[in-house]
């Protein structure tokens, strides 16, 4: 799923398991309140995970203010725990062109973050 027109903050997070959960909000106050549900489901969304064939549960959220990417009003470019995301684009095989937002880390990284489409 692509990231509404509106977000403004747009956290990933990958469980041990491989279960992608990612969360957008057009404010901070709206990203504490996703966040803080995020934490208080984490139990169940383990639960629901490893009952689904995943192989183990995650570990609760602890912090994820490291991972947070702000985007500028002003087309500035986002950021991760690794720091300025690089901006890269191309096209697929079908012809069709891409862009996006990458994380720094090293290809291959275990906590590489997730591209944020443009």
């Amino acid at each position: 799923m692509a990231a509404p027109e509106s977000t403004k903050f747009q956290v990933n997070f990958k469980t041990p398991d491989g279960t992608l959960i990612n969360l957008y909000a057009a404010s901070k106050e709206e990203l504490e309140g996703l966040l803080s549900a995020a934490q208080d489901f984490s139990a169940l969304i383990g639960s629901v995970s490893q009952s689904l064939g995943g192989a183990s549960a995650p570990a609760p959220v602890r912090s994820a203010a490291s991972s947070v990417a702000p985007v500028a009003a002003s087309g500035g470019s986002p950021s991760c725990r690794h720091g300025a995301m690089n901006l890269r684009s191309g096209v697929n095989a079908k012809g069709k062109s891409w862009s996006g937002y990458m994380c720094s880390a090293p290809k291959g990284a275990v906590d590489k973050c997730e591209t944020i489409w443009a």
